[in-house]
């Protein structure tokens, strides 16, 4: 005999379930006799009698309701699997463009892909490094479908959706032999008489007051203003998250007064949102900041 097999199971929940093999075979769409068969030869097999039988009627032992509280357990532990599996297999891989500036993109979009792939294994998420003062563009277009940046100002991102997702303190970084890495805080007076380096557009951004200060170079990058600091051409204003970066490259030190830092937001469209998208939408937001607050 051939060892038990999942259709024994079905056919043995059925005569349990009808106790009438003619029921029981009408209800599985199989003949009586075959049907009849197999139940003998799973008992053969078990070597207990599962079934009591008279002229008129068939009924279950002990050892067949005992049978049949653990058959019906394996069947539908079987049914949930596959059924887990073909929902699975039915949904289409879907795709979330998402454009980033590097500063959310050292804690915030970390936290949010975690949170994302958990509820949404098999989307994929595109991301893109991308300048800030391009990303209402990219979003207007279609060409993005989420982004994840510095706020320049609201009117920027005028006609579509933005979550507010949390600031960091704005800080000085200067070369580790600076004079400014002495200090425990670096006045605005002080930042004054020093060279800036300016990420592209960084200026307007970070310190609407910036006018007093002077600028000898601007560059296209935060990377690229980084190493500019590193070799001692200047000064600049960078987030405090910046530091997990820079490590022990450059030191990073707060200002006095504190200048207001900017927003860190997702910035979406509404209109035609799919659900892929909403989900990264809310798993972005799970993973704002609270608004650091300046050490004393």
């Amino acid at each position: 005999m051939r060892p038990m097999e999942l259709r024994h199971l079905r056919y043995f929940i059925a005569v349990a379930e009808e106790q009438n093999i003619t029921r029981a075979a009408k209800r599985l769409h199989v003949s009586q006799p075959p049907l009849s068969r197999q139940i003998r030869d799973l008992e053969t097999e078990m070597g207990l009698a599962l079934f009591e039988r008279s002229a008129r009627a068939i009924s279950l032992t002990e050892a067949g309701r005992l049978f049949l509280l653990e058959a019906r357990a394996v069947v539908h532990r079987v049914e949930d699997a596959v059924s887990f599996i073909k929902s699975i297999a039915d949904r289409k891989p879907s795709r979330v463009r998402v454009g980033c500036c590097l500063t959310p993109s050292i804690e915030i979009i970390p936290r949010a892909l975690r949170a994302f792939q958990r509820t949404n294994p098999l989307a994929t998420i595109d991301l893109r490094s991308t300048r800030i003062h391009d990303m209402p563009r990219a979003l207007r277009s279609g060409e993005l479908d989420v982004c994840v940046g510095v706020c320049r100002s609201p009117e920027d991102f005028r006609g579509l959706s933005i979550e507010p997702l949390g600031a960091y303190p704005l800080r000085v970084a200067v070369h580790k032999r600076h004079r400014f890495a002495r200090l425990r805080k670096v006045p605005m007076s002080e930042l004054a008489t020093q060279t800036i380096l300016w990420a592209h557009g960084q200026m307007k951004l970070l310190l609407p007051h910036a006018s007093g200060l002077k600028t000898i170079e601007e560059y296209d990058s935060l990377e690229s203003l980084i190493a500019g600091v590193e070799t001692g051409r200047g000064v600049t204003i960078v987030s405090q998250v910046i530091s997990r970066i820079t490590g022990g490259r450059l030191v990073l030190r707060p200002l006095k007064p504190s200048p207001q830092p900017p927003q860190i937001v997702a910035a979406y469209r509404k209109e035609g949102l799919s659900a892929t998208i909403a989900a990264f939408v809310a798993a972005v937001k799970t993973a704002k900041l609270k608004t650091c607050a300046e050490p004393l």
